[in-house]
């Protein structure tokens, strides 16, 4: 009598063993639920760091236009090509969206350095918002 207690016992522990589906199916959906909150502050972030990158080489497009002012009799160049030589590597840098950054002379003293955001059109909103260096 006890070697068949002792296999019934046996038994309802080997079919006992490892998750059901319906636990397997809630977990994979607690996972699911987790990445995507992770994903959507991660592209957030990502945003955030896109446009803080456009603003510092505004910054530093800026000092190279100075710089090229300082050693030309206050002159402004006419394109931002000219200013590179004054740049660290040496060349114009795209916007963090591959886009080129826009340079338009106002007068003999003033112009405006700017990225048209992730859109690469003017306007916009948000990520898609014009960064220019009027506002820094």
């Amino acid at each position: 009598m006890q070697n068949t207690e002792q296999e019934h016992f046996k038994t309802r522990r080997k079919s006992r063993a490892g998750f059901t589906l319906v636990e397997l199916m809630v977990v994979v959906a607690i996972i699911a639920l987790l990445a995507t909150t992770a994903g959507i502050y991660l592209f957030g972030a990502l945003d955030d760091a896109d446009q803080a990158k456009a603003q510092a080489e505004i910054k530093a497009l800026k000092g190279a236009v100075l710089q090229y002012m300082l050693r030309n009799n206050r002159k402004l160049p006419d394109s931002l090509d000219q200013v590179a030589p004054y740049m660290d590597p040496p060349k114009i840098p795209q916007d963090p969206w591959g886009n080129s950054y826009v340079y338009k002379k106002h007068d003999s003293r003033r112009y405006t350095i700017m990225s048209y955001g992730a859109d690469g059109t003017p306007g916009g909103e948000g990520v898609d918002a014009d960064i220019s260096s009027d506002d820094l």
